[in-house]
């Protein structure tokens, strides 16, 4: 009895770190630790800063994608939420909520050693994504902790104080995420009574916004340094209008995929930005 007693208890927490993972929100903090990290390595900063970067901005996204869940459990778990640990019991709250109180407090100390001002651009994005999960995401000012965390991204990554253009771009990037996010689960939103801008929009006109967010972000980082437009920019910039105009008007799941191969592209071109971002 007490052997198999052992066993499964050494089966639980051997899975522990596996469903802390998908309780995390992994593939977003994965992105934005890749965005973040790739945006310090595009601006010449040396690899041990990069490092430092990503470790900061990794324990940030940790701690939003943690809280996010602990705050919402009750929700989820009413809502059927087969996909969050922490909704269908394999999770105890008190772990995911002390999980992120400990991501939470490695942040502070990992973006302050990156400098004080890049630093605090970066605590106040994480402030923001705590701000959204505690309150702003079921309100119509659900857009603005994501305008703030990306456009703050720049600053602290580079290092640096960046052209408002970039700053610019990032914060509509990150508004464009927010809608296009958001869209599969508008619905059962609203069943939940999660009533941020996306939701009370719906899902056509929130198809729309984030369309032409993550374009406004494509047109900014061309037009916005002033020089000559290379072919290659014009491109994009002509792909990024066509997503934005024809959104609206078309069904199913293509707008959706046109507005995240847009985004791509912003990524693409804040990263080639990297030198002038920083």
């Amino acid at each position: 009895m007490s052997s198999g007693m052992d066993a499964a208890a050494a089966g639980r927490w051997i899975r522990r770190p596996a469903l802390l993972l998908a309780a995390c929100h992994p593939a977003p903090a994965a992105a934005v630790t890749a965005f973040a990290a790739g945006l310090a390595a595009a601006a010449g900063r040396g690899r041990g800063a990069v490092l430092l970067t990503a470790a900061a901005t990794a324990a940030g996204q940790l701690s939003i994608g943690w809280s996010n869940d602990r705050i919402d459990s009750a929700r989820d778990a009413a809502a059927g939420r087969a996909d969050k640990p922490l909704a269908r019991g394999a999770l105890a709250p008190g772990t995911v909520g002390t999980a992120a109180a400990a991501a939470l407090a490695a942040a502070v100390p990992l973006s302050l050693a990156c400098g004080t001002g890049a630093g605090a651009a970066h605590l106040a994005g994480v402030a923001a994504g705590w701000a959204y999960n505690l309150r702003l995401k079921r309100t119509a000012a659900s857009w603005l902790p994501y305008a703030v965390a990306f456009g703050a991204l720049p600053a602290f990554a580079t290092a640096a104080v960046p052209p408002w253009w970039v700053t610019a771009a990032a914060a509509l990037l990150g508004c464009g995420a927010h809608f296009a996010n958001v869209l599969p689960d508008i619905p059962a939103d609203r069943a939940a009574g999660v009533l941020g801008l996306p939701q009370r929009l719906g899902r056509r006109p929130s198809a729309a916004v984030a369309a032409a967010a993550t374009s406004a972000a494509t047109a900014v980082l061309v037009l916005g340094p002033g020089h000559p437009v290379p072919p290659a920019e014009a491109l994009a910039l002509a792909v990024a209008v066509a997503t934005a105009l024809l959104a609206p008007v078309t069904p199913g799941r293509i707008p959706f995929l046109a507005t995240i191969a847009v985004a791509g592209l912003d990524v693409a071109l804040l990263l080639a930005r990297g030198p002038a971002a920083g």
